[in-house]
């Protein structure tokens, strides 16, 4: 790769993160189980990607293996979200997600370069001290993990079906 598609990589990437970032602490609707399934799968291909790049698979399988209900129910509601968002090109649109996700997150690992292992690593063994799946929750919610775009996960405020007041036409005499 060219030091100039890197630069470019780099501040395509960047770009994407200050946008998410900023995405997520605007959004006014507080926590949600969609917010919270889209962070927990963040968390679980992030460390997917760090075991793959720092050869730690058992680690990640013993991670999955211990909140394997939790990660199971979070993967329900992302199903939920993209289909009640996206319809029909639900499962599509749930694909390119996942995609970007490890995209942006092993792209970030290339520009972190050698130290990528010594600063994730860490991770497994905090995950591992986790207890229960409130505790993965928050632990979700604690950690900065990259997202590949901001989504939307708050509910539609409800609506009223009222019409608006006809207007009448009204004459004016002089």
């Amino acid at each position: 790769m060219s030091s100039f598609s890197r630069l470019l990589a780099a501040g395509v990437f960047a770009a994407g993160v200050l946008h998410s970032s900023y995405s997520l602490a605007a959004t006014p609707c507080g926590h949600s189980s969609a917010h919270e399934a889209f962070a927990v799968q963040a968390l679980k291909s992030e460390l997917m990607v760090t075991a793959l790049s720092c050869n730690a698979q058992e680690r990640y399988n013993s991670f999955v293996a211990k909140f394997r209900t939790n990660l199971l129910n979070e993967e329900q509601k992302l199903n939920t979200y993209f289909r009640s968002t996206y319809g029909r090109s639900a499962q599509r649109e749930h694909d390119d997600y996942i995609t970007q996700l490890a995209n942006v997150q092993s792209e970030k690992g290339l520009s972190a370069g050698t130290i990528f292992c010594l600063q994730r690593m860490a991770m497994f063994d905090e995950v591992n001290a986790l207890d229960t799946t409130e505790d993965l929750s928050n632990y979700t919610e604690a950690k900065d993990i990259t997202q590949p775009a901001s989504f939307e996960t708050c509910a539609a405020p409800a609506t009223t079906n009222t019409r608006p007041a006809r207007r009448t036409r009204s004459t004016r005499r002089a």
